[in-house]
């Protein structure tokens, strides 16, 4: 079955053939013939109406009244998401209509086609499952027990840049591996759910060098999982150690949010503790379950969109503890959508309470020499392009040794996996892995 699962959701055939078979189910429901006569005359047209007016409310209730998400949601989104529900209408009417085994059949394989189709496309937004192991939920074979991996030495290789004093053994294994594990907030009190650990090849040898960290965080919505799939976190980093003898830096995907759907602004505040989590509690759980260089020096922060953001005020409101951020299309400033809504919902509606820990504000009031960090944004990405050169200028301005980059595509993980790809070599170099 493992062909079958790494088949691609967004290249190659199997898109078009899911899009060309949903097409097809499209027209068998509007137009295959029914014992119905009123069914194209009245059904069609009431399951249109129906489902453009289901589409029209879902998205009065997601952008206007609920708003779980800072950012509006691509209107591309609801249209594939109507179009799924418009066939959904009409099997229910065609399996009254058609009154036939086999015709039911092929009107409920027609259905599943179109929403497969759907499904498919609004992936192709975000690139965000792509393969079908992915979509599925299926453990990749490199997840291993946080139980199997291998505990602490007494005499860890050390030196800088680690690859002057690293040799790979020859039985060094050819990839890393990636295992889930709950890191408590034992200061900050938030409540996070499990973190994604990367360990690449280097950390299984033995002696083992003390590798830097490099600390990810998802989207909002999205949790750390979504680094392992969208984010190809494991292909990346097995990569870039396949070319420098087994090196790469320890992963960390730590939960900046708390939930699918929530969004605490990476602050301290009654949504949740988060700054206190990423800056205290995440690097003492580390060093202490983790053989992992404990200098600063070697710590880096990177993130998408929302967890782009959150880099960014870690790297502000703890330079110190993550002198070098990565931040992946992320937002100008932290944001529930609306300036005024994030006062309140955080900040007690106090404005001043705001700007002591908002990054724009603290890089126009102080410097920041000992920092560097790189800004990644999709050429296409018209929402958050605009702010992330924003940034890019307040963090020059501020004394930082930052670089911009602009990739093809839109707010995606096309741009995010590329980034950390593109970024990796400048970021090992910067934690003293490679010279």
């Amino acid at each position: 079955m493992d062909w079958l699962y790494r088949l691609s959701l967004i290249s190659g055939p199997l898109p078009w053939v899911l899009t060309g078979l949903g097409a097809l189910g499209g027209v068998w429901l509007l137009f295959a013939p029914t014992r119905s006569r009123g069914y194209r005359r009245r059904a069609i047209p009431l399951c249109c109406t129906a489902a453009l007016v289901l589409t029209l409310v879902g998205w009065l209730v997601v952008e206007k009244w609920w708003r779980p998400f800072p950012d509006p949601v691509e209107t591309e989104i609801y249209v594939w998401i109507g179009l799924g529900v418009l066939a959904l209408m009409l099997l229910v009417v065609r399996v009254f209509a058609d009154r036939g085994f086999w015709r039911t059949v092929i009107s409920l394989l027609a259905a599943l086609a179109v929403v497969a189709a759907a499904a498919v496309q609004v992936n192709l937004v975000f690139d965000a499952y792509p393969t079908v192991r992915d979509a599925l939920g299926v453990a990749n074979p490199n997840e291993i027990d946080f139980a199997a991996v291998p505990p602490a030495e007494s005499h860890p290789l050390s030196g800088k840049p680690v690859d002057t004093v690293w040799r790979p053994p020859p039985d060094l294994p050819a990839t890393g591996r990636v295992t889930a594990v709950p890191i408590p907030g034992t200061v900050s009190g938030f409540t996070a759910r499990d973190a994604q650990i990367y360990l690449p090849p280097a950390y299984f040898a033995n002696p083992r060098p003390q590798l830097p960290v490099l600390v990810l965080l998802a989207g909002q919505p999205g949790g750390p999982e979504d680094w392992i799939n969208g984010g190809k976190l494991a292909q990346t980093m097995d990569a870039f150690a396949a070319e420098h003898g087994g090196l790469a830096p320890v992963v960390v995907v730590a939960d900046g949010t708390g939930s699918q759907l929530a969004n605490p602004l990476c602050v301290d505040s009654k949504l949740g503790n988060v700054a206190t989590y990423l800056a205290t509690d995440v690097p003492a759980w580390v060093t202490a379950n983790l053989q992992v260089d404990p200098d600063p020096r070697a710590w880096a922060i990177g993130g998408l969109s929302y967890g782009g953001t959150c880099s960014l005020q870690m790297a502000t409101n703890h330079p110190d503890r993550y002198p070098t951020f990565l931040d992946l299309s992320g937002q100008e400033e932290p944001t529930l959508g609306d300036h005024q809504r994030t006062l309140d919902a955080a900040f007690g509606g106090d404005e001043e309470k705001f700007r002591a820990v908002n990054p724009m504000d603290l890089m126009a009031r102080q410097q920041f020499p000992n920092t560097a960090g790189a800004f990644v944004v999709g050429r296409d990405d018209k929402d958050f392009k605009p702010g992330v050169h924003t940034l890019y200028e307040a963090a020059q301005r501020a004394g930082m040794d930052v670089r911009l980059v602009e990739l093809p595509g839109g707010h995606s993980f096309a741009v995010w996996s590329g980034g950390l790809e593109q970024e990796l070599g400048w970021l090992a170099k910067r934690m003293g892995l490679i010279s």
